[in-house]
């Protein structure tokens, strides 16, 4: 698969980090899409700005929550991977990942933009959120 071209209402976001930050994010972002086109029934995405940040939506298929990728305040130097804050994602990433990421709330997991790329549950997070929908709705039906 390959990484669609950054879009030109994007390039500045990843523009005004600092270097290391911004090749970071650019290669989480190339993860975030080969990641989806994975994963059967999550779709094409929708890459778009929310609240200054760059976002990822399911929005074809609503099957997964917004991926936003940007920076914390607490940590202006390291990247962030942010999820709805209203889901349980971050809860389950902490639980499972507490030895591979830093995270800040329920919010974000925070990634140094320096040290090694932790690629596999990386990638691993960023499959519960492009299914996040998907599997919600499975419970359901498998309840009822």
């Amino acid at each position: 698969m390959s990484i669609p071209a950054l879009p030109a209402a994007l390039s500045g976001t990843f523009a005004r980090y600092p270097a290391d930050v911004g090749a970071r994010l650019l290669q989480i972002r190339a993860l975030i899409f080969t990641t989806a086109a994975d994963i059967p029934g999550v779709g094409p995405l929708t890459e778009t700005l929310k609240w200054g940040e760059a976002a990822y939506l399911t929005e074809a298929t609503g099957s997964g929550t917004t991926i936003r990728l940007g920076t914390t305040k607490s940590a202006p130097d390291r990247c962030a991977v942010f999820v709805n804050c209203q889901t349980t994602l971050i809860s389950d990433f902490r639980s499972h990942f507490a030895d591979d990421f830093i995270f800040e709330g329920n919010r974000a997991l925070v990634i140094p933009a320096k040290a090694p790329l932790p690629e596999g549950p990386l990638v691993l997070c960023l499959r519960a959120a492009l299914t996040y929908h998907q599997r919600k709705k499975q419970k359901i039906k498998t309840a009822v």
